[in-house]
């Protein structure tokens, strides 16, 4: 399963939702979709972005951990 940490990135830029939705260009609903894991996809452009503004690398926001349950 993938794992989402992008409020432990955001925490750490002390950043909140509503600055990075607006900065990265999408709305704050779609932004807790992405925080909460529930987005069935991502797309590499809004992942760059989000990336470019909190100075950090994908894997610092993505991680993968094995499904015990499957």
């Amino acid at each position: 399963m993938i794992i989402v940490n992008l409020d432990v990135m955001m925490a750490r830029r002390k950043m909140s939702s509503g600055e990075l939705a607006e900065k990265i260009g999408i709305t704050q609903a779609n932004l807790s979709v992405l925080k909460t894991g529930k987005a069935k996809a991502v797309r590499f452009s809004t992942l760059e972005q989000i990336c470019r503004v909190l100075d950090c690398q994908p894997g610092d926001i993505l991680e993968f951990r094995e499904d015990k349950n499957e």
